[in-house]
């Protein structure tokens, strides 16, 4: 009769060796439980080595995690309806605190991190929103960071996608914005005219001080008009060359 004993013992071993040998990836590491004490640190990575039957072992992925927070309905501080959407980096740095200090540290961050959102843009106004996206960026993270630190968690970076107003609030804001530019456009108008007149002003001085100026601007002004193709030239006339007439023209008119 052939015995079983080899094959039993082959068997035995290989389950032992399936049960007691695990290989960790670079990125995960392992949280040993024996007989339901966790075991001081953490192993990984590599190759690690349980006690069948008596060592649990908790795998952590110490990858960066991107959670793409859902849109939330927000009511700002001057009483404003709007939609808000975020996404949230993070990443385990104490894989012995994210097993035993909460139970889904995934699902833990994410609730955390749609109410945090809700939060704090609740407590700005429209414009700081729009406006100051940094500033509310940096605040949500460090609230997240200073909540999830018990849990061996770290949030480096948080990010506000998008701000959904309504209907009547961008039609509001379009109107403000066509006003502003409008007053803009009006105030440099005003402003280059300002300066023209004074420019002006300025070069009649000159020319009050030099009447041969005025002589050669008509001159310049002829040769502006040569250079265009027109039908029709003006010859501008000093008012020099007839002042002397005009009392002849006046005292025979007036007989």
């Amino acid at each position: 009769m052939i015995s079983i004993w080899p094959l039993t013992i082959i068997i035995l071993a290989a389950i032992f060796l399936f049960s007691a040998v695990k290989v960790l990836k670079e990125y995960e590491r392992a949280v040993i439980f024996r007989l339901g004490k966790a075991l001081p640190g953490d192993k990984g990575p590599g190759l690690i080595i349980l006690i069948p039957f008596i060592d649990q072992m908790s795998k952590v992925n110490l990858q960066m995690v991107t959670y793409d927070v859902p849109t939330q309905d927000v009511i700002t501080k001057d009483n404003v309806s709007v939609k808000v959407n975020a996404v949230v980096y993070f990443r385990i740095m104490d894989s012995r605190k994210a097993v035993i200090e909460v139970q889904d540290y995934f699902q833990a961050t994410a609730l955390l991190a749609q109410t945090t959102l809700r939060s704090v843009c609740g407590q700005s106004e429209l414009d700081e929103l729009l406006s100051e996206r940094d500033k509310i960026n940096t605040q949500i993270a460090e609230i997240l960071d200073q909540h999830t630190d018990p849990w061996g968690i770290k949030v480096t970076l948080v990010e506000v996608k998008a701000i959904d107003l309504p209907l009547e609030m961008q039609r509001a804001m379009a109107s403000q914005a066509e006003a502003e530019r409008e007053r803009r456009a009006k105030v440099i108008a005003a402003e280059g005219e300002f300066q023209a007149a004074k420019r002006l002003r300025e070069a009649a001085h000159i020319m009050a001080q030099e009447p041969i100026a005025l002589q050669l601007r008509y001159l310049q002004t002829l040769a502006g008009i040569a250079t265009e193709k027109n039908s029709t030239t003006l010859f501008p006339i000093p008012i020099d060359l007839i002042s002397p007439f005009l009392p002849k023209t006046a005292k025979s008119g007036a007989e």
